[in-house]
């Protein structure tokens, strides 16, 4: 302990001189000079473009991670580790090719978590709300599903003999990972228990039903929204005597018990908590269903670290089981509790979600590779969340502003939301924020409009993009270009033709690392 103790206060010294040092060296153009040429050599090599062939596709798409959270998010991974927080770098920095997407809703110039994720999973544009159906369908009419269904890039993979993965922080049923797989037409049907009965009586299927019966042996599913796969008023095996908790369904079913009888003669297993998930070899594991709450998966901060696994220990299992496949895989990431935090006005709980998704990211790239595996990094839309205020160089990202309004003479934190639940006035006045835990774990930052729920933004979010054909990610594209890409990339989908050769081999580069490469991987790792 006494040694622990010593190499940490060691390591913290280090850091802190470091930051000084850094601090002495901006003031030479020298640094920023030779930090820019490095920055251009590095440029430069990207001129030879990876046009190998996709083995392996990644989506990490982070919900409501627009460009200012993506920035807040960078700032607070530095000071974390101790320094002043701007001139650190995301594991999404580090990508070399960038893109806007546009995210707006076929019927919604401000987007839905569901709609939108029918375009970068599906490649067509959708109406808000809808999840797997076409612009034709109409929210809650359930008439208006059949012969409006539209697949996805999961499923796309899946025919071409992939293996396929969904990692959520949320329910599995949730917007975001129902449109890898399901056709329907209002998101929040997560069970046959939320819909309304003339829809049921039509024959429109629930979310969780469509999980296990739309695309057969989907090989990894892991996240929240168990209470939806289990009947009615059945107790929890978690929250026994909870009965917010308790089983949703109104058939009867119970889709645990199905999928596990239906799997017994594969290498599948049932999980549903840490203990559980990080016990499964992947080596001796081919189906892995994961669900490890009721609901959503609690948020990073509050996570049970003893009993609840984090975005990232599920990506790492996620993947080692799926890289067992020849013919490479898909998986979908979804770090989706960013966008809860936001709608909360809980800055400090979303910008900590964006922080375990890029820290899944990097953990990710450590046990692929480049040279077979495109991965994508993207939001589906954005937050009314900024910060600003003129604070100085490495102001604590949830802090004040260095002024006192002008208007009304109180302190004001450099996080504020446009709209949200943060708006408060005392007999008439703003609320002083110095009063307040300000940097509290569920402070809700200050909003120009009182809402009981911040609203999404509209404006365009980032894509990065690594790995084969990532180039193909460039400039300002519409959201639903993106499945088409990693289509095109892996040579799965409606792009096959270009992969194909005269004499029917693949006419792509092999996935193999240069000498140049694999010296330049050496340096940075050594």
């Amino acid at each position: 302990t006494r040694l622990l103790k010593y190499k940490l206060i060691s390591y913290r010294l280090l850091l802190s001189f470091l930051c000084l040092s850094n601090f002495y060296q901006e003031k030479d153009p020298l640094f920023w000079n030779t930090w820019a040429q490095h920055t251009l050599k590095n440029a430069l090599t990207l001129q030879k473009l990876n046009q190998n062939t996709a083995k392996n596709l990644i989506l990490f798409l982070g919900d409501g991670m627009g460009i200012p959270t993506v920035t807040a998010a960078r700032i607070l991974k530095g000071q974390l580790s101790g320094q002043s927080g701007e001139e650190t770098q995301l594991e999404m920095d580090k990508f070399p090719f960038v893109a806007l997407s546009k995210t707006y809703n076929t019927n919604a110039q401000v987007a839905d978590s569901a709609g939108t994720a029918t375009a970068y999973l599906c490649g067509v544009k959708a109406n808000e709300g809808t999840v797997g159906v076409s612009a034709a369908a109409v929210r809650s009419q359930c008439n208006t599903t059949q012969g409006n269904e539209v697949t996805s890039i999961l499923k796309w993979a899946k025919e071409a003999g992939k293996s396929v993965g969904i990692v959520t922080t949320t329910r599995v049923n949730h917007a975001t990972p129902s449109a890898a797989y399901a056709h329907c037409v209002d998101r929040d049907w997560f069970s046959d228990g939320e819909m309304p009965a003339e829809a049921v009586q039509a024959g429109c299927k629930d979310i969780a039903r469509q999980l296990f019966e739309n695309i057969p042996n989907i090989d990894v599913i892991m996240g929240g929204g168990r209470k939806y796969m289990f009947p009615k008023n059945q107790s929890d095996v978690e929250y026994p005597g909870d009965k917010k908790h308790f089983g949703t369904r109104k058939d009867g079913r119970n889709l645990v018990e199905e999928w596990t009888n239906r799997m017994k003669n594969k290498k599948a297993q049932y999980v549903w908590n840490k203990r559980e998930l990080l016990s499964v070899n992947p080596n001796n594991v081919d189906y892995i269903l994961g669900l490890f709450e009721p609901g959503d998966l609690p948020y990073n901060l509050e996570r049970n670290t003893e009993t609840d696994p984090s975005l990232t220990e599920m990506v790492e299992v996620a993947i080692k089981i799926l890289r067992k496949n020849p013919r490479g895989f898909y998986l979908l990431v979804e770090g989706g509790r960013i966008d809860h935090g936001h709608h909360e006005g809980k800055a400090k709980q979303a910008l900590h979600e964006a922080v375990e998704m890029d820290r899944a990211i990097g953990r990710a790239g450590l046990i692929t590779s480049i040279y077979d595996t495109m991965t994508v990094v993207t939001a589906d839309h954005s937050h009314m969340f900024n910060f600003g205020g003129y604070t100085p160089r490495g102001n604590t990202i949830f802090g004040l502003a260095p002024m006192l309004s002008d208007v009304d003479q109180k302190p004001f934190t450099a996080i504020l939301y446009g709209n949200g639940p943060g708006f408060k006035v005392i007999n008439g006045l703003r609320e002083n924020v110095s009063t307040l835990d300000y940097q509290g774990t569920n402070y809700q930052a200050q909003s120009a409009v009182p809402l009981r729920m911040e609203t999404h933004g509209g404006e365009d979010v980032a894509v990065f993009a690594k790995g084969p054909m990532a180039h193909l990610l460039h400039g300002v594209h519409e959201q639903n270009y993106i499945p088409h890409v990693m289509a095109y990339a892996a040579c799965i989908g409606q792009n096959r033709d270009h992969c194909m050769s005269s004499g029917g081999a693949s006419s792509l580069s092999p996935a193999l690392p240069s000498l140049a490469a694999l010296l330049t991987l050496t340096r940075l790792l050594c």
